[in-house]
């Protein structure tokens, strides 16, 4: 579905809903979303509501399927961007719903090179474990971060096969705004939270590799209440 698509939208430049850089030719491309409206995304195994939240507008993200695997593809992704290298912004907030499993942590984040190829979906992704952030166990709290790319790598297997090194500490607080901020360029991913100067997660082999490219998402997972608004992508300078 994204193969193929260079920073072109399905949208044209005019729409309201795009802020480009629509020079003829240019291969550059600034999505602004202040995700206020369902309709700016399309969801795959999720909800999408747009809904007041915090004094604001924002889009409710919730997955369909509590019970099935984690870390796939459970998340709203803007139809029709192409992304490859450059600087993805959000403000997210997660919490566990009332009816979580045991185990939920108010997983919610950013989906990236989201692609279709040969009618296999696959996608980068970040996301935080807000109830992590200031957890009495000093374990948890490491877990507070976590990279993952779908298919074939969720945090079980990562965690086995590399630990602590696709997962990191930082402070956060269930269901407050959190800002978060990633780098991508080439195989390296740079997560930055909040005002932090600091990545507080660097991943430096993107599993999709360096020419893997593809739509931006909002990302959830098992019984998390997410909201999402102010999305920005754009080039590096």
């Amino acid at each position: 579905m994204f193969a193929g698509i260079k920073f072109a939208l399905v949208a044209t430049c005019a729409t309201a809903v795009f802020a480009a850089m629509c020079a003829a030719g240019a291969a550059e491309t600034e999505l602004s979303l202040a995700l206020d409206k369902a309709a700016q995304v399309e969801a795959r195994n999720v909800t999408v509501r747009a809904v007041e939240y915090r004094g604001g507008p924002a889009l409710e993200v919730r997955r369909r399927d509590s019970g099935a695997a984690p870390d796939i593809d459970t998340f709203a992704f803007v139809p029709g961007f192409d992304f490859h290298d450059g600087i993805i912004e959000v403000e997210v907030a997660g919490s566990p719903l009332p009816d979580a499993p045991p185990g939920a942590r108010g997983f919610v984040g950013v989906v990236f090179r989201v692609q279709t190829t040969d009618g296999t979906l696959g996608c980068e992704g970040i996301y935080l474990r807000p109830t992590n952030g200031r957890a009495d166990d000093q374990v948890r709290r490491n877990h507070s971060t976590q990279y993952f790319s779908h298919p074939g790598f969720d945090f079980s297997r990562l965690r086995r096969e590399a630990p602590a090194q696709y997962e990191s500490y930082v402070d956060l607080v269930p269901g407050e705004w959190t800002a978060m901020r990633i780098e991508v360029s080439g195989a390296t991913a740079k997560l930055f939270v909040g005002a932090g100067p600091q990545p507080v997660l660097i991943v430096n082999d993107l599993k999709r590799g360096v020419d893997a490219h593809g739509s931006v998402g909002l990302y959830v997972d098992n019984g998390t209440d997410g909201h999402f608004r102010n999305l920005r992508v754009r080039p590096f300078l």
